[in-house]
């Protein structure tokens, strides 16, 4: 397997001293920044520019032919992305000021701590990539294009909200940093986090784990794996999660449900972007790319304690949230024909006609588990279906029996009616004649779908319609 290259632009050091260029590679190499290029000649430096994209220019300040204060105007000026950090054997405050002000992103001395000069190259390409991913941005939302729109071919819809979201998703798949992805049960967050590993071109393999009931020690073994000898029964050691998916991506869905504890190892894992085994007092470090899912409001955790506030903000450097099913119920003519052909190849059925009127019905219902609710109901259908038609009996059933006992999301609070807005009460027959209106509005004039919304007969609607057209008519 190919070791996955971070960044995923390389580092390029300038200097004419080739000792350290050498030495300061490794030292970059050892943090995990491995994808990392020398050049001793300076007069070289901007065909380099031209023929490959950087993360970052290290660039030293004294050298022959020309300098890096006259080299550095010239890199602001073209590739005003890339960040420049500038290095020199002395400690010279104004020539440091100087470069500040030309463009620089940072200046040290080659006598400063390696630490802090890995720090600074580290920093430098966050900026690269958080410059490059507006630019990105950009570019996807002016032109409203999507370049891989394959990566998306389980994800069944048209709505533009979420083509939208496809497009912020091709912008930030190639970084290294952290995806939270948020959405209602059911929305399909899995499907979500696939795509940003298929987009990040990594070679290593997508592993997903629901970490909700992991606690403690059981957590840890699960990501961060154990030495043999570590614990009661481990005969053997064992490679965590985190190991597994190295050159890759995990996915850890249900975060919101974490422990304090196992918040702390968390973040530790997320900084640091090192862990422990059980069991052993060697760090080791990786490169898989993180992504998280949860159901939960994580803001309210915040608020109540529940949550870490430094977890909550290393989490989602990038945010994906996935709206509900009852927010795009445009899709849902596309997502009965998907969920019906695949039912039909699972209960070995040929896939049924179904009338027209079932989008419209289905667009009444408020869907508390989402898309795969939808595909539970279509599967239940299909396995009763017995004619050449599909009925809608199946679904108005489930419709009126959920509708008696699902709790609305967008109603309003305990103790409260949606008439509480109101200065003035309409009354009872007005309330009536409203109320059949709306009905008719969302279920787009269909009769039969206004009456089961209403708890009436169809005739009892029909003569409703009927008494008030008569009382217009003598109206007028």
């Amino acid at each position: 397997m190919v070791k996955t290259r971070y960044p995923s632009l390389p580092v390029l050091l300038v200097d004419d001293e080739n000792p350290w260029l050498n030495t300061f590679s490794l030292t970059l190499h050892s943090a995990g920044i491995n994808h990392v290029e020398t050049c001793n000649d300076s007069r070289e430096v901007m065909a380099l520019l031209e023929q490959q994209s950087y993360s970052v220019l290290v660039l030293d300040l004294t050298m022959p032919h020309i300098t890096g204060d006259e080299l550095l105007p010239m890199v602001i000026k073209d590739y005003p992305e890339i960040p420049v950090i500038i290095i020199t054997g002395l400690d010279q405050v104004e020539t440091a000021v100087s470069c500040m002000k030309l463009g620089a992103y940072d200046f040290f001395t080659k006598v400063s701590e390696e630490s802090r000069l890995v720090t600074g190259v580290k920093r430098a390409i966050d900026l690269g990539m958080l410059r490059r991913e507006n630019s990105s941005l950009k570019e996807h939302f002016l032109k409203d294009q999507l370049n891989h729109p394959e990566a998306f071919s389980h994800i069944i819809t048209h709505n533009k909200t979420m083509r939208t979201i496809f497009q912020y998703i091709e912008s930030i798949a190639t970084t290294s940093e952290s995806v939270l992805i948020t959405g209602e049960t059911g929305s399909g967050k899995e499907l979500f986090a696939r795509a940003v590993h298929t987009l990040s071109g990594r070679s290593g393999e997508f592993v997903g784990v629901n970490i909700a009931g992991l606690d403690g020690d059981m957590l840890a073994d699960t990501l961060f794996g154990h030495t043999k000898g570590a614990f009661s029964g481990a005969d053997q050691s064992r490679k965590g999660l985190i190991a597994a998916g190295a050159d890759g991506s995990i996915f850890l869905d249900e975060i919101g449900d974490l422990t304090p504890a196992s918040q702390v190892k968390l973040l530790r894992l997320i900084q640091e972007r090192e862990y422990y085994a059980l069991g052993s007092d060697i760090s080791r470090s990786t490169n898989v790319r993180m992504i998280f899912a949860t159901h939960r409001d994580l803001d309210s955790l915040q608020e109540s304690g529940e949550f870490r506030q430094d977890l909550f903000f290393r989490l989602r450097t990038h945010h994906i949230h996935i709206p509900p099913l009852r927010d795009r119920l445009d899709d849902l003519p596309l997502l009965i024909d998907f969920f019906l052909e695949e039912a039909a190849a699972r209960l070995g059925k040929k896939k049924p006609a179904y009338p027209n009127e079932l989008a419209m019905l289905l667009g009444t219902y408020n869907y508390p588990g989402n898309v795969r609710e939808l595909q539970s109901m279509v599967f239940d259908a299909l396995s009763k279906h017995q004619s050449r038609t599909l009925s809608m009996d199946v679904f108005k059933e489930y419709i009126e029996n959920r509708c008696g006992k699902t709790e609305i999301v967008t109603g309003p609070a305990e103790g409260e009616t949606v008439f509480g807005v109101l200065d003035t009460l309409p009354t009872l027959k007005e309330s009536g004649r409203l109320l059949v209106h709306e009905a008719l509005n969302r279920s787009q004039n269909n009769q039969a779908i206004a009456a089961q919304m209403l708890g009436i007969t169809r005739q009892a609607l029909n003569w409703r319609l009927k008494q008030e057209a008569e009382r217009n008519n003598a109206e007028s």
